[in-house]
């Protein structure tokens, strides 16, 4: 009898402990480690109690690049289902859960057997999860383009003031083009020309900016949120939508700056 009760003390003083995983920021702020031995208990203070354990550090998880999780200041343990049953004390319940389907029908089939499964339940889609968590984000998204907008206006007002001003210091030029027998299209096509390079080039110089301003953003806030998500992204069809934005801008301003010189007489833009 002794000696059963001594194996039996062995065996479970042999058993290995359960493992956790934690958050890398956890791990920072904790100077935690791969193979510590923490104690995991429900309330704060309640170490000694029987529902705290002592666990093993299994894993340390890389944070998530999830735009609904950034402000928020808390801490990720990951464990077994029964551990974590064994540390709240309750059994068999359950906040959440997530169900992976085929998609299609099958989603639309499953969601309509769980909402009419028991009273309480509710099903939503990961779609509208995402979209219910970043509202922030949306409102955010709609600021930027209003701000894209006012920039667009503005850029094109002074696009269009420069090239007034350039073809207007050039109106003796533009006669002796005119008197020479250059045609009225070819100066206007010179001037268009030149407005569409100057466009070209401020949007080459706007992508170098905004590409080198993205790269200063994601590396301030991925060190102040500890995360992988990218703030700012300077993508091909954003610099494909602006230089063909700044091309069509500056074929306008130019031909808006040019047409009221080129219909002039050759005589009268000398002044004569």
């Amino acid at each position: 009898m002794l000696t059963a009760l001594l194996l039996g003390i062995l065996a479970q003083s042999a058993s290995p402990l359960r493992t956790i995983a934690i958050d890398s920021r956890l791990a920072d702020d904790a100077h935690l480690h791969v193979g510590d031995r923490v104690v995991l208990a429900g309330q704060s203070g309640s170490a000694g109690s029987v529902h705290a354990d002592t666990v093993v550090i299994g894993a340390i998880t890389a944070p998530t690049a999830d735009p609904s999780e950034i402000a928020r200041d808390e801490y990720r343990v990951r464990l077994h289902l029964t551990d974590l049953q064994r540390l709240t004390g309750d059994a068999d319940r359950v906040d959440r859960f997530a169900i992976r389907t085929a998609g299609g029908a099958a989603t639309d089939r499953v969601v309509g057997e769980i909402n009419d499964a028991a009273f309480g339940f509710h099903a939503y889609r990961s779609a509208d999860v995402a979209v219910r968590t970043s509202k922030t984000f949306q409102v955010v998204s709609r600021f930027h383009k209003a701000i894209a907008a006012i920039t667009v206006v503005a850029s094109t007002i002074f696009l269009l003031c420069l090239l007034i001003l350039r073809v207007d210091e050039r109106r003796r030029d533009i006669a002796a083009l005119r008197l020479i027998g250059i045609s009225r299209v070819s100066v206007i096509g010179s001037i268009v020309i030149e407005g569409a390079l100057i466009a070209l080039v401020g949007s080459a110089v706007g992508v170098i900016v905004g590409w080198a301003t993205s790269l200063i953003i994601n590396w301030h806030y991925r060190a102040v949120y500890r995360t992988v998500l990218a703030f700012a992204v300077v993508t091909p069809d954003i610099v494909g939508l602006a230089v063909g934005l700044a091309i069509a801008l500056g074929l306008g301003a130019g031909l808006l700056a040019s047409s009221r010189l080129a219909r002039a007489a050759p005589l009268a833009l000398f002044g004569r």
